[in-house]
């Protein structure tokens, strides 16, 4: 007779154990690259997306290695003090390490790699809890899908999921029809989960995945330089309710 899945026991030790391992690889790793690379950057990341992230990821494979999430072990494997420091002046970096951000390293000049993250910018849908961007209210008339070109109306089949996020519709040549007005959210309010699935839904894009980049560290000098690159309080204001679902130790 087969074994039920149900009564199979995990070995707690054997789960830590691997977890030790996976920690001590990525401490490895990040020593091994501030040892290979001309500067480390220090950086967050704004309406986190794994899909963009790695985009970024992909784009730079053959020219930076990156490390996202972790941070504790991150900071251990550059050294929070200058007697613990992986090589000089890293220290200064590790002691900026706090909540959701990551390590470039790379050998590209600054000014590049400055004007290449502030030129790449990903729209985004709202998740539940992130503030809302901009007031939504749809007209009376038919529903429509904004995001395309141009916009047309939802089809006959999709009504129930509407109804279903709160749209009081009814069905005039087979589309979807307000009668009156709905407004969807208010600006800089959070979100429910229903608005944030009806704003996708809708095709509404409301927050914007960026990198910002807070600190460099110089492998010549041992110099750690601030960067005025990091989000900005209305950004960080949006990011409200995110969490830390995505967090992902990542390299390139």
């Amino acid at each position: 007779m087969p074994k039920s899945k149900r009564s199979k026991l995990v070995s707690l030790t054997k789960v830590s154990k691997k977890t030790r391992e996976h920690k001590n690889v990525l401490l490895t790793e990040v020593q091994q690259n501030a040892e290979k690379w001309k500067y480390c950057w220090l950086f967050e990341v704004g309406a986190m997306r794994n899909a963009h992230l790695k985009t970024v990821r992909n784009l730079w494979k053959d020219s930076a290695r990156i490390f996202f999430g972790r941070g504790a072990v991150m900071a251990k494997a550059l050294g929070v003090t200058a007697e613990e420091e992986h090589r000089m002046g890293l220290h200064k970096l590790a002691q900026q390490i706090k909540g959701q951000v990551g390590l470039f390293f790379t050998d590209s000049e600054p000014q590049e790699v400055i004007e290449w993250f502030d030129d790449f910018k990903q729209a985004d849908y709202a998740r539940t809890g992130n503030k809302a961007t901009r007031t939504v209210i749809l007209p009376a008339g038919p529903v429509m899908r904004v995001h395309s070109d141009p916009p047309e109306p939802f089809p006959h089949n999709e009504d129930p999921q509407l109804r279903k996020l709160g749209l009081t519709t009814s069905m005039k040549r087979g589309v979807p029809t307000l009668e009156n007005p709905h407004r969807v959210c208010d600006k800089g309010k959070a979100l429910t989960g229903e608005q944030a699935q009806l704003l996708k839904l809708l095709g509404e894009k409301m927050v914007v995945f960026r990198v910002g980049l807070l600190a460099r560290w110089d492998a010549a000098s041992g110099d750690v330089v601030q960067v005025d690159g990091g989000l900005t309080e209305i950004e960080r204001e949006c990011d409200e309710g995110e969490g830390g679902g995505e967090d992902e130790e990542m390299s390139a």
